[in-house]
């Protein structure tokens, strides 16, 4: 069977991981806290601070790869060499949404596909290269799919979220994340990514924890050149890791996303204040009515009703929000182990 936009649904299928969520302790969330801090850092140097062994750092790490869904992504900063980020709304006909979100999660170009509120409606994110692509998918794929009943598409034009989430944090001491040693980021992104940094970026995408060696042979440079890239990229901010996470690990049971309209004058405030608030690992700016998109995750729907009349509304400048529950993930931020 072959879908509307141009994948095979059974291929497409497979991008679907059902995984077996485990509770993490506080050796597992030491170990999060170290890849917050610095995402690429060894098994043995997280080892040395979380004072454990190397190959229980490395049994740990797969375990939660495996059981709670953990991935390291490596995501180019939007605007250079003509990247842009985007996420869509796609309503979808009935019956035809699990077909619809596995062929997106196939996609090179979506980092998550999640479906929503009752089943029917999906929201991806996906980063283009060109005019060319974004156009392909949203002027000529989706709005012709016959499964397709509406189709909304917002640009994402400010992360409020770069820094770790703060769920992940707090487990070790100022110190001991000093001797992770974080790349700092020493300038603000200037726009610029080269056509080898994209293909680098790819790979990172993929997984940003991939061993330099690997790195090197798929792209045909040497170690040393990989090594000095990446520094490159995360010290002039061009290139951020994300960790994503199954939160049913972290007993937050209940996942929904929001979407809020702000006033102008408050955008920035609103985003910031939000990005600290521990039930949001993600905030951004976004064109449209609704210009301020992020996901929470609360421990259940009691929390998160207690969430939106407290920290939430006191944020400044809210007009209003529209709540969509989070009823399945399709793609998180990786492909999935097999």
């Amino acid at each position: 069977m072959t879908s509307d936009i141009g994948f095979r649904s059974d291929t497409a299928a497979r991008v679907v991981s059902v995984v077996s969520v485990v509770s993490v302790d506080s050796v597992d969330r030491k170990l999060l806290n170290a890849l917050a801090v610095e995402p690429r850092a060894s098994f043995q140097r997280m080892a040395a601070v979380i004072g454990v062994s190397d190959q229980t750092v490395g049994r740990r790490y797969r375990r939660l790869r495996r059981h709670a869904g953990l991935r390291v992504q490596g995501r180019l900063h939007a605007g250079g060499g003509g990247l842009a980020d985007w996420y869509l709304r796609v309503g979808c006909v009935p019956g035809a949404a699990t077909v619809l979100a596995a062929a997106l999660a196939a996609r090179r170009d979506t980092s998550w596909v999640v479906l929503v509120s009752g089943g029917t409606e999906i929201v991806c994110g996906l980063q283009v290269r060109n005019e060319s692509q974004r156009d392909a998918l949203l002027l000529d794929g989706l709005p012709g799919s016959r499964r397709v009943a509406h189709l909304g598409a917002q640009s994402l034009l400010h992360d409020y979220s770069a820094g770790p989430w703060r769920r992940l944090t707090g487990h070790l001491t100022p110190a001991e994340c000093e001797l992770l040693e974080p790349v700092p980021v020493v300038a603000e992104p200037d726009g610029r990514v080269s056509g080898d940094e994209l293909r680098l970026g790819e790979l990172l995408m993929r997984d940003g924890r991939a061993a330099t060696a690997g790195l090197a042979a798929a792209l045909g440079w040497h170690e040393s050149s990989v090594r000095r890239r990446i520094q490159d990229l995360r010290r002039t901010g061009r290139l951020r890791f994300r960790l994503d996470l199954d939160a049913r690990s972290l007993s937050l049971n209940v996942h929904a996303l929001l979407w809020a309209s702000v006033e102008p004058g408050m955008l920035d405030r609103a985003g910031s204040v939000m990005s600290a608030q521990p039930e949001v690992p993600f905030v951004a700016a976004t064109t449209g009515a609704a210009n301020l998109m992020a996901a929470v995750y609360c421990r259940d729907a009691t929390a998160l009703h207690a969430y939106l009349n407290g920290p939430f509304a006191s944020l400044p400048g809210i007009r209003s929000v529209e709540v969509a529950p989070i009823i399945r993930v399709v793609k998180r931020g990786g492909p999935p182990d097999g």
